[in-house]
């Protein structure tokens, strides 16, 4: 039974969980992130672990062409991409107009544009096949409005409505699509984006745990799944009833540092 997946983000984090999680179901992977020195030194351990393959594509996702360069490597070897499990991305802190523009863009170009792009490209062939499972990696966070965080909230908002659309879509093909909305988590996001000092990440949940959570959700064809309880119930029933003045300050609060 075919069963790739094609992971973007996979050098380190959730990504590379998600990765060995897979492996260890025996299915294939497709790892995808810049750096093809850790992905390579990745898909020797995945091989050898778990006796599985394991494909190397080193790509930047913040190049608009990317998703389409991925897309055509995988035809090109004849791979056919069963999970579809967009990962990579990146947040950045500060007020927002005092921030460096150009990161903002490629912040959007990864967290939304190349993840929106990269399941046009492969749900297609999964609907053909009547077969398909989508995760995407979003956050807690899409549920809120982020001052310090305002663009990388608000792709994350992107992401948790676009997957819930399309999973309605999607609905009667044999294909699902899950929004994994995780809390804080132990990896290098806290450094890459600014965040030390902040303290959401005193908190932080592991990455194979919060892998975990995300995979099990994907399999069972879930719409949406938090790490998190105390989360999901705040998010769900507590913080839509408070005044957005009130939710704007809190969410304000838990950025600074």
């Amino acid at each position: 039974m075919a069963n790739t997946a094609l992971i973007t983000g996979a050098s380190g984090g959730i990504g590379l969980e998600l990765a060995h999680l897979h492996a260890q179901q025996g299915g294939d992977v497709v790892l995808v992130a810049r750096s093809e020195d850790k992905l390579k030194t990745l898909a020797s351990e995945i091989e050898v672990k778990y006796n599985v393959s394991a494909t190397v594509i080193s790509e930047d996702l913040s190049d608009p062409l990317s998703a389409q360069r991925i897309f055509d490597k995988t035809e090109a070897l004849n791979l056919q991409i069963d999970v579809l499990i967009n990962n990579a991305g990146f947040g950045g802190h500060g007020i927002f107009y005092e921030r460096e523009r150009t990161l903002d863009q490629q912040m959007i170009q990864v967290n939304i544009t190349t993840l929106t792009d990269l399941t046009h490209l492969f749900v297609k062939g999964m609907v053909a096949r009547k077969s398909g499972r989508i995760l995407n990696v979003s956050s807690t966070v899409s549920f809120l409005p982020g001052p310090l965080q305002a663009v990388y909230y608000a792709t994350k908002a992107f992401v948790t409505s676009y997957t819930q659309a399309i999973a309605e879509e999607l609905s009667g093909t044999g294909v699902t699509a899950t929004a994994l909305c995780p809390g804080a988590v132990d990896t290098g996001f806290v450094a890459a984006g600014n965040l030390d000092g902040v303290d959401v990440w005193k908190n932080a949940r592991s990455a194979r745990s919060v892998a975990e959570c995300g995979y099990k959700a994907m399999q069972q064809g879930k719409l949406v799944a938090f790490n998190e309880r105390k989360l999901q119930f705040l998010l769900n029933w507590v913080t839509p009833f408070l005044p957005r003045k009130m939710v704007l300050k809190l969410s304000r609060q838990s950025m600074e540092k």
